[in-house]
């Protein structure tokens, strides 16, 4: 009986301590947080002699306030457009800017359409006028994620 009880105690600490270690928040499949890598480094040997999947650190920049099947991401000083492996799973709407992500996936270069851009535009809520001003494709980082971490 007594080592039930010294059992239950140890079980107790052990998810105590885990939860009050990392306050964060995952979405999409589980992955650690470890060797995370330098941005910089991944931008100047990409696509060339980058191995995919990959992961990144970066502050989210803004999120889709639909559905938040998107999300924008800086990381050093690139904007990265962040979106979500067969719409598997969606992060948070809203409440999130500022705070840090790691992202795990695939690193592209892509060209947004002006209908995508003008849907993303859409889905951010800018107004019919800024929509319509929307006129030229844009060529950008894209990251298609399998999972995300957010810090709390």
């Amino acid at each position: 009986m007594k080592k039930a009880y010294l059992y239950i105690i140890l079980i107790s600490i052990t998810l105590t301590e885990v939860n009050s270690q990392d306050n964060s928040n995952i979405y999409g499949d589980n992955f650690s947080s470890k060797n995370v890598e330098d941005f910089t480094f991944i931008k100047s040997d990409f696509p060339e002699k980058i191995e995919m999947p990959i992961k990144i650190k970066g502050k989210i920049l803004s999120t889709c306030p639909k559905k938040g099947c998107w999300m924008r991401v800086r990381a050093e000083e690139d904007t990265i457009l962040v979106r979500f492996k067969d719409y598997g799973f969606f992060v948070p709407k809203q409440g999130v800017e500022g705070k840090e992500v790691i992202i795990n996936g695939d690193l592209s270069i892509d060209t947004l359409s002006v209908p995508q851009l003008r849907h993303y535009a859409e889905d951010a809520g800018k107004t019919s006028r800024e929509i319509n001003n929307i006129n030229d494709p844009e060529i950008t980082l894209s990251f298609l994620a399998t999972g995300v971490i957010i810090k709390e």
